[in-house]
């Protein structure tokens, strides 16, 4: 189970900072032309996809901020959650039952 939530976390790890790191190129104006910048936006904007229009401010930069910074704190949420469930978050702690009462 150890296994399991070290790629889950592994995992959250690089979601959220994929989503991080397009939102701050995006804040910041990045050139869209330039393929690295391109491709982290466009894999920001697939994993943040489901949050879309959420939320509809005036500005586009702080549409982008709102809606995608909401979806990274989501998808850290659900990978604590199942860290919780796959590394004994259970109350009895990573090595079985407690023998106190």
């Amino acid at each position: 189970m150890l296994l399991l939530a070290n790629i889950v976390r592994t995992v959250a790890a690089v979601v959220v900072g994929i989503i991080v790191i397009a939102i701050i190129l995006v804040v910041l104006g990045a050139n869209q032309s330039n393929d690295i910048v391109n491709w982290i936006h466009d894999a920001g904007a697939w994993l943040a996809g489901p949050f879309k229009g959420l939320f509809d401010l005036d500005s586009a930069k702080a549409d982008v901020a709102l809606n995608w910074g909401i979806a990274a704190f989501v998808y850290s949420l659900v990978a604590g959650l199942l860290l919780r469930l796959f590394a004994g978050g259970d109350g009895y702690g990573r090595f079985g039952r407690s023998t106190a009462a």
